[in-house]
This record gives structure tokens, sequence and C-alpha cells, in this order.
């Protein structure tokens, strides 16, 4: 009896532990969206910022076009 006993309660501790993370968690979470909005802020931002500067960047790699051989290639004559 005791030992059903025993089990019983740590069964208890076990369940109330769990509501404990629980909750933790539930607080934690409007921190988490709060981080994560800001991120995504930062990186909007730094998306709008840098978007005209690397799309001149790869367009100037696009267009500018260099003739030349491979260095493999050899003449025979």
């Amino acid at each position: 009896m005791a030992s059903q006993s025993q089990g019983i309660q740590q069964l208890l501790q076990a369940e109330k532990r769990a509501a404990e993370k629980v909750a933790d968690a539930r607080k934690s979470k409007p921190e988490v969206e709060q981080a994560t909005r800001r991120q995504v802020q930062g990186m909007q931002s730094s998306q709008q910022r840098n978007r005209e500067r690397v799309l001149a960047q790869l367009l100037g790699m696009v267009c500018e076009v260099r003739p030349q051989l491979h260095p493999n290639y050899r003449i025979t004559a």
C-alpha cells in the first residue's frame, strides 16, 4: 500500500513540474515572438538598404564581358 502511495506522489510531483514548465514556456513565448520580429525587421531594413548596390554590382558583372582564351586552349598550326 505504501508503494502505491509513493508512486502516486511521484506522479503528482511530475505533473506539477510539467505544469510549471508549460507555464514558463507560455510566459516566454511573447518574448521570443518579439525578438523574432526585431530580427526580421532588421533583416528587412538591411535588404532595403543594400538592394540597389547589390543589383548594380550583379548587373555590372553580368554585362561586363571580357573575351579571352581559356588557359588550356592550344593553338595548333
